[in-house]
């Protein structure tokens, strides 16, 4: 039975399956950091901007979504789940860049050393959830490739190994058509 299993391709579909876990962990872990950073960065930019009430009360519901959605393995297989997932990080970020815009507005508040460490480590953190999020895109690609190919797709299928979802463009068509320029005007 093990010198099946094994000559069927098993034994690696556990090795990507587990590395893809990995590789999700890591970003998870990535988008908690910067979900602990924000409300830091809220009460600083607070003291310095209390009249932007729209643009942090955003934020700090935005990061309630993110932080109550519940990230779980089966995420990993359910496409639904994945692209809510995305859905509310994608709206955390949205409402992040809103608060940096609005911090430009405020020299006092860039110029304060809590806020340009909060801010440093904001970009750090976006920085490691890029490197997180490309692992496991490549992670799963891997995966998936393996789950796809002949005759791995047959154990995939006896076994109920599923293909994953991977991370997606939001604004995909958007940024594939070039902007016109006309320098006529």
């Amino acid at each position: 039975m093990a010198g099946v299993l094994t000559g069927c391709g098993y034994n690696e579909f556990q090795s990507k399956d587990e590395a893809t876990k990995a590789a999700w962990g890591e970003v998870v872990n990535q988008y908690q950091r910067r979900a602990d950073l924000i409300p830091n960065l809220v009460n600083t930019v607070k003291g310095y901007a209390s009249h932007e009430r729209e643009t942090l009360e955003a934020v700090t519901k935005a990061r309630a979504a993110a932080t109550s959605f519940q990230i779980t393995p089966e995420v990993l297989n359910d496409p639904a789940a994945f692209a809510k997932f995305q859905q509310v990080q994608g709206q955390l970020s949205s409402a992040l860049s809103r608060l940096m815009v609005v911090s430009e507005k405020y020299p006092d508040l860039k110029a304060n050393t809590n806020f340009r460490d909060l801010q440093s480590q904001l970009e750090g953190t976006e920085n490691r959830i890029a490197v997180a999020r490309q692992r496991y895109i490549v992670a799963v690609q891997d995966y998936n490739v393996h789950a796809r190919s002949f005759p791995n797709n047959l154990t995939a299928m006896m076994f109920g190994y599923k293909v994953k979802p991977s991370f997606t463009v939001e604004n995909e068509k958007a940024i594939s058509t070039a902007p016109t320029v006309d320098f006529g005007k």
